[in-house]
């Protein structure tokens, strides 16, 4: 029986080699840390966690896969995961985002799905994991000792949740060197992990369903201010604009108080106001607590669909209701205010965008608003004021140079 003899050195030999290397893996890794910090954009932005690999994890890799290299006296022995950074994210849509801007930025050796074949009886963590070359420019200057060519630094890229499960699996498992054999005790193992991966589902799907929600919201109230500018270039003797054509997205299905706002917006931004009013009216009838902020919202929404509708009285109604629910609500106050302009109202609009920037001073579009207000109670100088605090706080457009031309015309003519 033949046997294969390999001289490998003295441990404490490797040791001293890979040792050696430590300082100038650490400043590669930490350079290319920094390129991933400056090249990664997610709305959440990620963590980071870097390691070396210890020695005794090397020696034993280097044992088990590389036996016949490291004969080699003298040196390094180059593993894919010497040098590991972990790119930590919020949100499972986060990994492929991040995987891409790797891609994009880094030549990529190898892409690994750690944990996406695993049969759900096990126990596995999942992970991205992206072997990259090391850039030239994270490279240190002045390089004392050659790096191997085949050199890479590998890029994980993970959950929160997944790098937890992660940390505990390599403490339980991994480093003990130990695989449970009893079936309850490997349940168990398994059922952490699910629940960890069901948490992650959970997360995204109510990450989703926050972005559907501000795409409505914010379709709902651009068609707000679609027939608000309608009413004021009415009013200023301009010519009424084309409205704008807004995309739209499915709503989810009817159930909890989430799901029947957002129906009701979509409702709302599709056009069909009386079923949003009545959407709107079906979750105030559920009577939530007086306390609870639901109602100030739903007030609001639902009387921005009254305006909508040109139900003005009502509209002001439901924002009045509003305020009183939420006594810092500035935006219902705001949204009085247009109503009461629309009703050529023009003292109380006054008193309600008033009411408005003493709760939040940096609204430019109250300030516009009120200086028409003003205009129109010959209150010029005042009108100019808040003009000219709207144009600072970044509001300078064709209607705030029409204002102001009207406005000094008649200040002329008052002259």
């Amino acid at each position: 029986m033949s046997q294969i003899n390999i001289s490998i050195p003295h441990k404490n030999e490797i040791k001293d080699i890979y040792e050696s290397y430590n300082q100038v893996l650490g400043d590669i890794m930490k350079n290319i840390e920094d390129k991933l910090k400056k090249t990664i954009k997610l709305p959440s932005m990620p963590t980071y966690k870097s390691r070396i690999k210890s020695f005794n994890s090397y020696y034993r890799k280097v044992l088990r896969l590389k036996a016949e290299e490291a004969a080699c006296r003298g040196k390094l022995v180059s593993l894919t995961d010497m040098m590991g950074i972990r790119v930590i994210c919020a949100f499972l849509e986060d990994l492929s985002v991040v995987e891409q801007q790797v891609k994009d930025n880094f030549t990529v050796r190898e892409v690994e799905y750690k944990g996406s074949g695993d049969n759900f009886r096990e126990f596995g963590y999942e992970s991205v994991h992206v072997l990259i070359s090391i850039p030239d420019d994270c490279m240190p200057k002045d390089i004392s000792i050659d790096i191997p060519k085949d050199t890479v630094c590998e890029i994980q890229i993970r959950t929160i949740l997944q790098d937890a499960w992660a940390e505990v699996e390599h403490e339980l498992i991994y480093k003990t060197e130990f695989t449970p054999f009893d079936m309850p005790l490997r349940r168990k193992l398994a059922s952490i992990n699910a629940s960890l991966s069901l948490a992650d589902t959970i997360f995204q799907e109510i990450r989703d369903y926050q972005k559907k929600l501000q795409m409505e919201t914010a379709a709902r109230r651009e068609s707000f201010y679609d027939k608000v500018d309608e009413s004021t270039t009415k009013l200023l003797g301009g010519e009424v604009p084309k409205k704008k054509d807004i995309s739209r997205i499915s709503p989810f299905v009817r159930g909890t108080i989430d799901d029947l706002l957002l129906e009701a917006i979509h409702a709302h931004n599709s056009g069909d106001l009386n079923h949003a009013i009545s959407i709107y009216s079906q979750i105030l009838e559920s009577q939530p607590e007086p306390s609870d902020p639901v109602l100030a919202v739903i007030y609001k929404h639902r009387g921005m669909a009254y305006f909508a509708n040109s139900d003005y009285d009502l509209a002001l109604s439901d924002f009045e209701k509003s305020v009183k629910y939420d006594e810092k609500g500035f935006r219902a106050l705001y949204y009085m205010g247009i109503v009461y302009s629309v009703k050529e109202l023009y003292e109380k609009s006054i008193e309600c965008f008033s009411k408005s920037l003493d709760i939040n001073e940096f609204q430019s579009h109250a300030r516009y608003r009120r200086a028409i207000a003003y205009s129109k109670v010959g209150d010029y100088s005042k009108a100019l004021t808040d003009l000219a605090a709207a144009e600072s706080l970044g509001l300078n457009d064709d209607d705030c140079q029409n204002l102001r031309k009207q406005v000094m015309k008649k200040l002329d003519m008052a002259m």
